[in-house]
């Protein structure tokens, strides 16, 4: 991936939802303009949710996902539904496709019911217009749009993207992932090992999305190996305003990286983007209470092939082993997979969350607060680990009350 290239985190994504045969896929080709979805007579040729990546005007660059039918039948059909329902959790805009010729069922009301709980901007789009006269076009639903479309003449295709795109929250001085912590003009060193993990010839997601932002932020960003880090710092001309380490290293890069430097992760910046810092640092410290036998859940949110010393399935519960002198007991999720029930876990330990888009980091922390579990992630628990959290977030003075001191 370049870096030019928009993560898919990073794009606006669309959820498309609806009953079985209500013309989803027909609405997402004709707003992509292309044949992105298979279109079928046969009621539920939509199995899975489907994902495209590509650039929608005039919004640019979203995420669109074609889901199976909500009234979908039977065992494997429950399955389907349960799926189409988890993609609200990842969804900026939904839009619901009904029949406009049959208007809308129980199954459409109660799904628009479940996208305003989660306060999703949502469209409610009235398919075949072409078969609906003036006339007939009264459908009324509270709190939602409604608008007439046809996918066979294209009628209101262009309103609707445009309606998608003034649905869509444009905060100029939104969130950075440390664009706002720095000056233009300041140096930032970036610690960066080099991953197995990552293909050959390339930085994975984070630091490519933290070296993009550190030069939008007209900065300068100087990127090293682990062992080359002090004579760095001592052979620049400038002190740098932050040093930006991979967590697996953070002992080493503390070590290393005078007081007077500010340090952290790309971890902890990405916990902080994507809403689940300060949970993060109050759930660390569950990890004083654990029991023996306790059972702690580390989520993942890419699926990736696992090295021999993996740093979720390995390297983590083995510090935890070395730090805590316990034995726990550990599952492992990854990818789109989050458990439902979270009640057998006394602690989840969740990655940065860079291929997961805001809403959905948001939403499974949600999850872990409703049900009573500290959720903490790999950067603040490898700093803790360390001794050394205190320290990494020290650039966000907010977060000074919530750490004892007698643990740091």
């Amino acid at each position: 991936m370049s870096l030019n290239s928009t993560p898919a985190a990073e794009r606006i994504h669309i959820g498309i939802f609806g009953r079985r045969n209500a013309g989803k896929s027909s609405i997402m080709n004709a707003m992509t303009n292309q044949e992105l979805a298979i279109v079928s007579d046969v009621i539920g040729t939509t199995t899975d949710p489907v994902y495209k990546a590509m650039e929608l005007l005039p919004l640019g660059p979203v995420m669109m996902i074609d889901t199976p039918g909500i009234d979908d039948e039977g065992e494997l059909g429950e399955k389907r539904v349960k799926k189409s329902l988890l993609v609200l959790n990842k969804t900026d805009i939904a839009l619901v496709i009904i029949d406009g010729t049959a208007g809308a069922s129980k199954e459409d009301l109660e799904l628009i019911a479940r996208i305003k709980e989660k306060q999703i901007p949502c469209v409610v789009v009235m398919n075949k217009a072409d078969m609906i006269s003036q006339e007939e076009r009264t459908a009324v639903i509270p709190g939602v749009d409604v608008m007439y479309v046809s996918t066979v003449t294209g009628e209101s295709v262009n309103e609707l993207k445009e309606k998608i795109a003034h649905l869509v929250k444009t905060d100029e001085e939104g969130l950075r992932i440390v664009a706002d912590l720095i000056n233009p003009g300041d140096f930032v060193v970036l610690v960066v090992p080099i991953d197995k993990a990552a293909p050959k010839g390339r930085l994975i997601l984070p630091q490519q999305q933290t070296i993009r932002d550190i030069l939008e932020a007209d900065a300068t960003a100087i990127v090293v190996k682990e062992y080359e880090l002090r004579d760095t710092l001592m052979n620049l001309n400038k002190k740098p305003k932050l040093v930006i380490t991979d967590s697996q290293v953070f002992a080493k890069v503390s070590a290393d990286t005078p007081k007077d430097i500010y340090l952290t992760s790309f971890s902890i910046l990405f916990a902080r983007y994507k809403g689940l810092l300060t949970e993060a640092v109050k759930g660390v410290k569950a990890l004083e209470t654990l029991k023996e036998g306790d059972k702690i859940l580390i989520s993942e949110g890419c699926t990736h092939h696992r090295q021999c010393d993996d740093i979720g399935t390995v390297k983590i519960p083995r510090f935890i082993r070395q730090y805590t002198g316990k034995d726990f007991q550990y599952e492992f999720s990854s990818g789109t997979e989050f458990p439902e029930d979270l009640s057998k876990y006394q602690l989840i330990i969740h990655c940065g969350g860079c291929t997961l888009p805001e809403r959905e980091v948001r939403y499974r922390m949600k999850c872990a607060v409703d049900a009573g579990i500290p959720i903490t992630n790999y950067g603040i628990m490898l700093a803790y680990l360390n001794g050394i959290l205190k320290r990494s977030i020290e650039i966000f003075p907010y977060l000074s009350t919530i750490l004892e001191e007698d643990h740091q």
